[in-house]
């Protein structure tokens, strides 16, 4: 059975459950790769209760026997992936004269390193297997810095660059890259729990959709090979940019 990777699953309504939810039902077989026992074993009972097919994989993405872990783990499910997607991420803010050495070097670690250790991953199994799809998810923060999040787009601006590297050195041999800035207020749980007042003053239909979201990631899976994405760029209309 094919099978998809997703590296960055947390709540069962975020970016990373509705990925999982859309891959599966679309046929794939999904690793729901995440740190949260509880979170990504919600995601997968969810999915097998729908007539999809999933295994929990716990990880840390920053470490390369985790990152190497999930890919074995999809092998021994039906074989090498044909979409990996990284979306993990930690949007933490601090003023630059507060930052510590630790929280600056732990956000890029989190939204940059582990992106490099997916991506080396995912063109060393792929590649020989014919290719496939390897998604980035990015955040307003890829294309433009402002404080207190410094250190966020500094890390999310590093992960863009991988990207763009990777779809040039390895576009070519079939593996699509492509990369996700996610520009608006994601309608998910971190918002509906955390900043209630933020989702009042939008509305629903000044926020991104989980659901719509994953759409645009598995449109750019489906691309034919005549014209592939490198960068998409997705907001709510109402979304000044």
């Amino acid at each position: 059975m094919a099978t998809a990777i997703v590296v960055g699953v947390g709540a069962e309504r975020g970016v990373g459950g509705a990925l999982c939810r859309r891959f599966a039902s679309e046929g794939l077989h999904v690793l729901v790769g995440g740190r949260t026992p509880s979170k990504i074993e919600a995601v997968v009972d969810h999915l097998r209760e729908q007539g999809g097919r999933a295994t929990p994989v716990q990880i840390d993405a920053t470490r390369s026997e985790d990152i190497s872990r999930i890919f074995d783990a999809a092998e021994q499910a039906g074989g090498v992936p044909e979409l990996v997607v990284y979306n993990a991420g930690n949007n933490r803010f601090s003023g630059l004269r507060e930052m510590s050495d630790e929280f600056f070097e732990e956000v890029w670690r989190i939204c940059c390193f582990g992106g490099f250790l997916v991506g080396r991953e995912a063109a060393t199994r792929m590649l020989p297997a014919g290719g496939g799809s390897l998604l980035f998810t990015g955040a307003t923060a890829s294309m433009r810095a402002r404080p207190p999040f410094t250190a966020f787009a500094s890390a999310k601006a590093a992960l863009r660059m991988v990207a763009h590297g990777m779809a040039r050195e390895f576009g070519g041999e079939g593996l699509h890259v492509g990369h996700v800035v996610i520009d608006g207020v994601i309608d998910g749980d971190r918002i509906n729990e955390r900043m209630p007042a933020i989702k009042e003053r939008l509305g629903a239909e000044g926020m991104l959709q989980v659901d719509d979201i994953a759409s645009a990631f598995w449109m750019l899976h489906t691309q034919p090979k005549s014209s592939w994405t490198l960068e998409l760029d997705i907001r709510p209309f109402k979304e000044s940019f």
